[in-house]
């Protein structure tokens, strides 16, 4: 029998050829079916005379074939339908390109409804007339001719308009399956599910319920004045009016960003009763610390670092995002809270997302750290390396020597053990530093690097699973500080990092200039090779980036790279030395490049965003973006960022071809501004903020991540959120909540 959890390869109109494309698109079972929902609408509702259609027209007309025909069209090896409606006022025609089944459907006098757009067609009069359907949408008449709702909303037929005259759905697709398709089976489906023939609306609603129970209780309902699930799912599926579909949004928004904020609340308030090591603040030690930089610090990095070492000081533990710009200077404040930690006698690990990243940081904090007599260690895939101010390790390292782990296996187990006895006072490395075999004697603080795109479920479980490797303080969880070089709009960090306290690093370093930025013609490419060549005369360096390629074309990117550099270093740039980064190469090779660029040995970078770029260079001036349009906003002020951190004027070039209204949009933000906040303000109205946290590690449907900056929406759901929790903490009275919470935190783990 037909349910709600029946997997749609049981479904009896769905093929196992169909069921596999399904899963493409996340759908697995009817319930998957019932909630993908359409991305826009087609409005076929306007029925019009044949003899008015006119080409540009969106319409309907209604109508009786006079006139059909399936041609095999050699030259073009296809085959076109044709046929001809006919009403009172005049004639329409409609093709149909290799649909050749379409001829046994669409036969002379059967009543049709078609909808679609009309375009020219050849001997078209000046005002657009006999213009014709292309790839219409059909329904039959008899079908088209029933009124498809009356009241109640779910008094509906079989025979009612799917394709036709009303508001038609337009759904996410996958080769194979169009929108007319997945419309059919979710208009079977709906009949099968929730029809009961004969039977008054009061008994069939309280019916429809049960099959498909609503996690929101009635009296929130009927407050916010929205539907219940099953009304919303008809309203965004067979919309009667334009505002239905509205309504039907606004319910589903509310209800996940509702769990989104129950879960918010829940591992902020667990997190509130757990207990961590107080680590004291020694003023003396970060003023002395702070002195001996080679630069002073901002007010915005001193107030910062001011109230993360309060938060240590506390036996609560500290949850706090450091969000601020690019070159802000977030890792002079992590190295103060990592030196406080240190000198308490406790450790530290820092998780960054990339080995290059992290190799990165081991350099920069054990620079920091060289004379305080505190040990730095990297631990990633690839690499093990020990940076020892305090005591001997003759069998593991000497001179600080780079040790792949395939050559010395046994480094990695040694440094395993100094970390668990404690005599590594700050562990550096990627998400190998939460393997089951990593343990640490005292570790009190937890620094996760650009992890802004994980969601409320990714930031707890990856709390949690960092909870584990504190082996010698098992009743105590270190403090966890998240850093992120993009910048988060305000309405957006209350969403999406209401858990969290939030430091913010909105001032630069004094001795900063302003990037001079350019949006470049094709044209104009010789004259800023010539800038370049300039600059690399007076002892400045060049990165080059080239467009980022999908993964699954990870060849096809690497051999573009290979093939630019060669153009470049044959015809542009010859006599200039020349390095290249990309995706494929070893991380010993990625070290070597980036190392022989960093000592000068090279004059430019090319690289491809696959890997981090994310490298302090502060003597290259020139930043060159190829085909920036294709970047997005964020990304390109990213890039930007990695020059500009010396004392001399520096260049940002933005090659692009023909972008789009949204590229120019996004490099005319970029030539206009600096401030990283305006521009991630500016990002999220251009890309909305789906694409600007990314949708596959949020675990939030489209709708909900359309509607993550609306703050009304935000602060409503986080009312009702704590009205809930307040009574009900454990949801033992809110079942249908706790497992719509169950559903969303296995679909946040999964993505």
């Amino acid at each position: 029998m037909l349910s709600i959890a029946t997997p749609v390869k049981n479904i009896s109109r769905v093929t196992p050829a169909a069921a596999k494309k399904l899963e493409r698109l996340g759908i697995f079972t009817a319930r998957d079916f019932l909630f993908h929902f359409p991305f826009r609408y087609e409005n076929y509702s306007q029925t019009v005379p044949a003899s008015e259609i006119h080409a540009g027209q969106t319409a309907t007309v209604a109508g009786t074939i006079t006139g059909a025909k399936t041609v095999r069209a050699w030259k073009r090896k296809m085959h076109i339908t044709e046929i001809t409606v006919s009403d009172e006022s005049g004639s329409v025609r409609a093709v149909w390109f290799n649909q050749p089944y379409l001829s046994e459907q669409l036969q002379i006098g059967k009543e049709i409804r078609l909808s679609g757009k009309a375009r020219s067609s050849a001997g078209s009069s000046a005002n657009g007339k006999n213009a014709l359907f292309n790839n219409a949408g059909y329904n039959k008449r008899e079908s088209a001719t029933k009124a498809y709702f009356s009241n109640p909303a779910w008094e509906f037929s079989r025979r009612d308009p799917t394709h036709t005259g009303r508001l038609v759905p337009v759904y996410p697709e996958t080769e194979g399956l169009s929108s007319r398709w997945i419309r059919w089976q979710i208009k079977f489906l709906f009949d099968a599910l929730f029809k009961i023939k004969g039977y008054p609306a009061s008994v069939r609603m309280p019916y429809v319920r049960t099959i498909i129970p609503d996690p929101l209780p009635e009296n929130i309902l009927a407050e916010l004045n929205l539907p219940d699930l099953a009304t919303a799912l008809l309203y965004i599926h067979f919309p009667k009016n334009e505002i239905q579909p509205v309504i039907a949004r606004k319910r589903f928004a509310f209800e996940e960003m509702l769990l989104v904020q129950i879960k918010t609340l829940q591992t902020k308030n667990q997190w509130e009763k757990e207990k961590s090591a107080s680590i004291p603040f020694d003023q003396k030690l970060i003023k002395s610390f702070a002195d001996k930089l080679p630069f002073k610090l901002t007010d915005a990095q001193r107030k910062a670092a001011f109230e993360i070492l309060k938060d240590l000081e506390k036996e609560k533990p500290m949850n706090r995002l450091l969000n601020g710009d690019v070159g802000s200077g977030k890792t002079i404040v992590a190295a103060i809270a990592a030196l406080q930690t240190a000198a308490a006698g406790y450790q530290t690990a820092i998780m960054a997302p990339t080995e290059v990243l992290a190799r990165q940081h081991f350099l920069t904090f054990s620079d920091f750290l060289k004379n305080y007599g505190f040990s730095v260690a990297l631990l990633t895939n690839s690499y093990r390396e020990i940076k020892n101010f305090r005591f001997p390790i003759s069998d593991l390292q000497k001179k600080s020597k780079l040790l792949p782990k395939k050559n010395k296996p046994v480094a990695r187990d040694k440094l395993l053990s100094e970390t668990r006895n404690g005599k590594i006072n700050l562990l550096i490395g990627t998400h190998a530093l939460i393997q089951e075999d990593i343990k640490f004697k005292n570790l009190a603080l937890a620094i996760v690097d650009e992890q802004h795109r994980f969601g409320v479920v990714q930031r707890a479980h990856l709390q949690q699973e960092i909870e584990k490797i504190n082996d010698g303080l098992p009743e105590k969880i270190p403090h966890f500080l998240t850093m992120t070089a993009t910048p988060i709009p305000r309405t957006l960090s209350l969403a999406y990092f209401g858990n969290l306290d939030l430091s913010i690093l909105d001032e630069m370093p004094k001795n900063r200039k302003k990037i001079i930025t350019r949006a470049i013609d094709p044209v104009q490419k010789e004259k800023v090779y010539d800038f370049v060549k300039k600059q690399i005369r007076n002892g400045r360096q060049t990165f080059i980036i080239l467009p980022f390629v999908e993964e699954s074309k990870m060849l096809t990117e690497v051999k573009a790279a290979v093939a630019e550099h060669r153009r470049l270093s044959e015809e542009i740039f010859s006599g200039f030395k020349l390095g290249l980064l990309h995706g494929r190469l070893k991380s010993a090779e990625k070290e070597k490049v980036m190392r022989e660029f960093k000592n000068k040995k090279t004059d430019i970078l090319i690289a491809t965003p696959v890997v981090e770029v994310g490298i302090d260079i502060p003597n290259a001036t020139v930043m060159i973006i190829e085909d920036a349009d294709r970047f997005g906003l964020s990304q390109l002020h990213q890039l930007r960022g990695r020059v500009g951190r010396g004392d001399s004027q520096s260049y940002c070039f933005l090659f692009a071809g023909q972008p789009t209204e949204n590229g120019k949009k996004r490099l005319r933000t970029l030539v206009e501004n600096q401030d990283g906040f305006k521009i991630a303000e500016k990002d999220l109205e251009i890309r909305g903020p789906g694409e600007f946290l990314g949708t596959r590690q949020s675990g939030l449907s489209d709708i909900a991540m359309e509607n993550l900056t609306n703050a009304k929406l935000i602060r409503i759901s986080k009312d009702y959120a704590r009205k809930i929790l307040a009574s009900d903490p454990s949801l033992k009275k809110h079942l249908l909540i706790r497992e719509a919470l169950r559903k969303f935190e296995k679909k946040a783990h999964l993505e």
